[in-house]
């Protein structure tokens, strides 16, 4: 296991589409790394990269930066994407606590936090992605009305947010508490499903979903 996790973390450093903390693109990703105006989507603790790959095949007009500490698990969205020349999707090994380090003021016009880590007890609530300490740095490399997608399978993080956005005064646009049983949820909310979404789903949980701005924070 520990070979193949080696040469996964290998091959990854060997695609031109993958970063490492990388620091001197704040500010120019659009300009050096994707050759575009595009607009740039995040997509934080992406994992395997399943959304930045298929959201990146259905909107061509757009770049997107999937973004996890483990390159292992990036391995796969940045090989897919290299074997299918994909070239508005990239991948950078960082830790989430360094976003504001990473990108400009208003750099990027949207974030995805698909299924991060819960952190389930109290004592660590501080390391969700939705803790207000963290919404703060989005807020920061956000661009002004730039919208933050949430999707989770676990209630207790789920309520959480709500509540930090209630605390905030942070009216959602849009909450959802069964995707895949609402009639009116975005199709790519349904169809993009990660390796966790399909784990989840087969456990009979719900697949829950807010979408969110930080204009007022």
């Amino acid at each position: 296991m520990a070979k193949q996790k080696l040469q996964k973390f290998s091959e990854y450093k060997s695609f031109p589409n993958t970063f490492d903390f990388a620091f001197e693109l704040k500010g120019f990703w659009a300009e050096k790394v994707f050759k575009n105006k595009n607009p740039i989507v995040l997509e934080l603790a992406c994992g395997k990269g399943e959304y930045s790959v298929n959201l990146a095949q259905l909107h061509p007009q757009k770049n997107f930066i999937g973004i996890d500490i483990k390159s292992n698990r990036m391995w796969r969205g940045a090989k897919t994407a290299f074997e299918k020349k994909i070239a508005n999707v990239a991948f950078m090994r960082a830790s989430i606590e360094k976003i504001s380090d990473l990108f400009d003021e208003a750099e990027i016009t949207e974030i995805w936090i698909t299924f991060p880590d819960p952190y389930p007890k109290d004592k660590h609530e501080k390391y969700r992605l939705t803790h207000v300490d963290f919404l703060r740095m989005y807020k920061k490399i956000l661009e002004p009305n730039g919208f933050i997608h949430f999707k989770t399978d676990d209630d207790g993080l789920f309520d959480f947010t709500l509540q930090v956005l209630t605390n905030l005064k942070i009216k959602p646009v849009e909450i959802i508490t069964n995707v895949h049983e609402d009639e009116l949820a975005n199709e790519h909310l349904k169809n993009i499903t990660t390796h966790y979404e399909k784990l989840f789903i087969g456990k009979g949980k719900k697949i829950k979903y807010c979408r969110f701005s930080l204009e007022n924070l």
